[in-house]
């Protein structure tokens, strides 16, 4: 274990941590808003939405993230698309964990009691309002550790974005491996981060779970 080569090279990775936290702040946020419109979709009365949901869902599903990020930063300049490296990954993964929320967020409305909706309509309330403050509110206590589960997910799926370059967590350790030839301790540094990353979101998300439980 060289020691002195590791503590050398830390203020280089809390850097690439620090673009790993914002590539998944930006991907969470992006996804969760990809999720929630893929779920209305497949909630919908309409045929058209449903479809568009469920074949959005099927294709990103199953395909490899990896693919769709070459798609979008190799393809895309193709199509008159021009991402670069950050931004072709920040879409890229926000795309591909809304697909995977979108099942969580329709799994956890549907789980709720169809007793609730009917009652609600029978008050007079019209479909919109009783997903505001009947279902929704009720659904959200099923989905928070789910989407806690897909949040983490997509933390350590950052990893895929070193393949097109981006200066995270991954690709520092790969660029100083090949200039040490030190693969161990590099890629001890990178894991710990992404394990101390990852310990916080779950311990905020647990917070989370807590209060929405409580209301």
């Amino acid at each position: 274990m060289d020691f002195d080569l590791m503590m050398r090279v830390f203020p280089f990775f809390l850097e690439a941590a620090l673009v790993t936290v914002q590539l998944s702040i930006l991907t969470a946020i992006l996804g969760l808003i990809c999720g929630s419109l893929g779920a209305a979709a497949r909630l919908s009365r309409l045929r058209f939405f449903r479809a568009i949901g469920a074949t959005y869902v099927s294709i990103i599903r199953g395909t490899p993230a990896l693919i769709q990020i070459f798609i979008l930063y190799f393809g895309g300049p193709q199509i008159g698309i021009q991402l670069d490296a950050f931004s072709a990954g920040v879409i890229g993964l926000s795309v591909n964990i809304g697909a995977y929320m979108t099942e969580t967020i329709r799994g956890a409305i549907i789980s709720v009691d169809k007793g609730q909706m009917e009652a609600a309509r029978t008050l007079g309330m019209s479909r919109w309002q009783t997903m505001r403050n009947v279902i929704i509110p009720q659904a959200a206590r099923l989905m928070v550790r789910p989407l806690g589960v897909n949040i983490n997910a997509l933390i350590k799926g950052t990893a895929l974005v070193a393949a097109i370059s981006v200066i995270e967590l991954t690709y520092t350790a790969q660029r100083y491996i090949g200039s040490t030839y030190k693969p161990f301790e590099m890629f001890l540094i990178s894991g710990a981060l992404y394990m101390i990353i990852i310990y916080v979101t779950g311990r905020g998300i647990a917070w989370l779970d807590r209060k929405v439980q409580i209301t």
